[in-house]
């Protein structure tokens, strides 16, 4: 199953950018083994719109070009899902195991994502109720992305 990961907004150079292209890296070279495949980070401009509902459209609408027609979608939002590293592995399989060809991970901008992409969405999943920067939001996707493919080859990186 190819996996990818849509972000709004661009990520700098830098230790953080050095850190996610780190588990990135290693994701995938571990996936191909468990039949995951990264298929890389599109990244797209936040909207400049005034309102934030406008923004919110206007960035889904870019991401919605970017994403596979007949991908699943997961959404990274501050009022989704929370869930442990083992259900996020599990997920995963369960979406590879069942013949799903394409997993895309969208990360939004600012302001979140639109209701329209809400509704499109297989998963909403939150990394807490905290709010993250959007650096260290990619780092952890990224970091859990390679903990689940440890996780699901049962490497000993996830020692619970």
């Amino acid at each position: 199953m190819k996996i990818a990961v849509h972000a709004v907004g661009r990520m700098k150079a830098g230790p953080e950018k050095e850190l996610a292209d780190r588990y990135f890296d290693r994701f995938a070279k571990s996936g191909p083994a468990i039949g995951l495949e990264f298929s890389g980070i599109s990244e797209l401009p936040e909207s400049r719109a005034q309102g934030a509902a406008e923004r919110r459209r206007e960035e889904s609408q870019k991401l919605q070009v970017q994403l596979t027609p007949s991908a699943v979608l997961f959404l990274l939002d501050e009022r989704g899902k929370n869930m442990s590293s083992e259900a996020f592995a599990e997920k995963i399989a369960g979406l590879r195991d069942g013949g799903q060809r394409n997993l895309s991970i969208a990360i939004g901008g600012p302001d979140g994502h639109d209701p329209a992409l809400h509704q499109a969405a297989t998963l909403i999943l939150s990394f807490g109720a905290l709010t993250w920067p959007h650096q260290l939001v990619r780092i952890m996707l990224a970091e859990q992305l390679y903990r689940a493919a440890t996780i699901l080859s049962g490497h000993p990186y996830h020692r619970a």
